[in-house]
């Protein structure tokens, strides 16, 4: 059994499919601090210093009641909180990471298709079906006037 579940470790979709995980993990970390760190601040400050991680709305009040300065004051007290701050940053780090995917999959889809085929540079000739030079006007198999 061991044996078996090296050979089906060891094949090349599993072991990619593992790289394709961890990398997607990085890169999901790395997207969630571009969001945090980078794009919401000044977002915020256009928006009047507003930090999205600490948008909530309370549903019950906790051991100490609020008003609650911070989410995490308010986590501290033990209030249910909606917390729709950190929802709209897990929805610009999805729609990043989204967008990133779809760049990848069209590059991907790029280098994939055909090059387009050539112009034809003969043509048939409709009495005896030989190849004919495109501008010809006889064939050269049987002689026949060919119309351009």
């Amino acid at each position: 059994m061991l044996k078996e579940f090296k050979e089906f470790a060891m094949r090349g979709n599993a072991v990619d499919m593992a790289v394709g995980i961890v990398i997607g993990a990085a890169f999901g970390a790395i997207v969630k601090s571009l969001v945090d760190d980078v794009i919401m601040p000044p977002i915020g400050l256009l928006l009047g210093n507003v930090d999205f991680s600490n948008l909530f709305v309370v549903l019950r009040d906790g051991a100490t009641t609020g008003p609650y300065a911070s989410l995490a004051e308010a986590k501290r007290a033990g209030a249910v909180t909606i917390n729709y701050g950190v929802f709209f940053n897990s929805v610009i780090s999805f729609l990043i990471v989204a967008f990133s995917i779809f760049l990848l999959v069209r590059s991907i889809n790029k280098l994939r298709r055909e090059a387009p085929s050539a112009a034809p540079a003969t043509k048939e000739c409709p009495y005896c079906l030989s190849a004919v030079a495109l501008k010809a006007t006889r064939c050269p198999q049987c002689t026949s006037e060919l119309k351009l």
